[in-house]
């Protein structure tokens, strides 16, 4: 698995968390986020904020931690989001650090290097931060390297041959040879081939059996699930029904 410089995902993960603060900073705790109907403004504060706090048990501890519930975590009064935010994002990186980026922790895959909490919640970051851009109706915006790695992180995580024991619906992503590419405009894309033992991909621009194509953020968005396929600004080729079963068995 690819793991940027750790340096790069720690200044990314502080300069993001808070670009999300900044989404959020003028939203009552109990509006919704439209993108996660069963989430409140409170409980998406609540899970960016927890989730760092958690990884970075991880990181200290080299041990396995239950994941924890955004709804029963209180992320306090929203004048004291940003604070609280930059915290959680702090200790995180600060556990890295202590720890060291390689070395090997408990994931919910397998052990891997420390860093591998920083890209992992970095890139969940950058789809929360969707989400926050939606309750917020403003425009999701963030450097297209990390979309781009969102994509390429996700499909990694994906491919692992443990996945669909976690998330039983990527059991269905097995194929006989199907692909569909993800096109961004400027870079190679995302070549996924469904095989019998499950998803692989590589970045190349080649012919599929269907492609979308479009910026890289409106690919994220449709990738994550975050805007429909109809709703978004891309081009669609071939044959539809494989992305639509792509997206109805990889919830994010």
């Amino acid at each position: 698995m690819h793991q940027p410089d750790p340096a790069r995902l720690s200044e990314s993960l502080r300069t993001q968390t808070g670009a999300f603060a900044d989404t959020v900073a003028d939203l009552s705790p109990d509006a919704p986020v439209p993108t996660c109907p069963q989430w409140r403004v409170r409980d998406l504060v609540g899970h960016v904020g927890q989730a760092h706090r958690w990884a970075a048990g991880i990181v200290r501890t080299g041990t396995p931690a239950g994941p924890p519930d955004p709804r029963a975590t209180e992320p306090g009064a929203p004048e004291n989001w940003p604070a609280w935010l930059a915290k959680g994002a702090a200790e995180l990186i600060d556990a890295v650090d202590e720890t060291g980026p390689d070395r090997p922790v408990w994931t919910f895959l397998d052990e891997r290097p420390a860093r591998f909490w920083l890209r992992r919640l970095l890139n969940d970051l950058v789809v929360h931060s969707a989400d926050a851009a939606f309750a917020a109706g403003v425009d999701f915006d963030v450097p297209s390297e990390l979309a781009e790695d969102t994509i390429s992180e996700t499909l990694e995580l994906m491919g692992d041959p443990t996945a669909a024991r976690l998330k039983a619906e990527l059991a269905n992503l097995r194929g006989t040879g199907q692909t569909l590419q993800f096109r961004p405009t400027e870079e190679p894309g995302w070549l996924i081939t469904r095989t019998p033992t499950g998803p692989t991909w590589t970045r190349t621009t080649a012919n599929a059996d269907m492609v979308v194509a479009g910026s890289v953020h409106e690919l994220l968005l449709v990738f994550s699930g975050r805007r429909s396929p109809a709703e978004a600004e891309v081009t669609i080729t071939g044959d539809e029904t494989l992305l639509t079963h792509w997206l109805t068995n990889t919830p994010l």
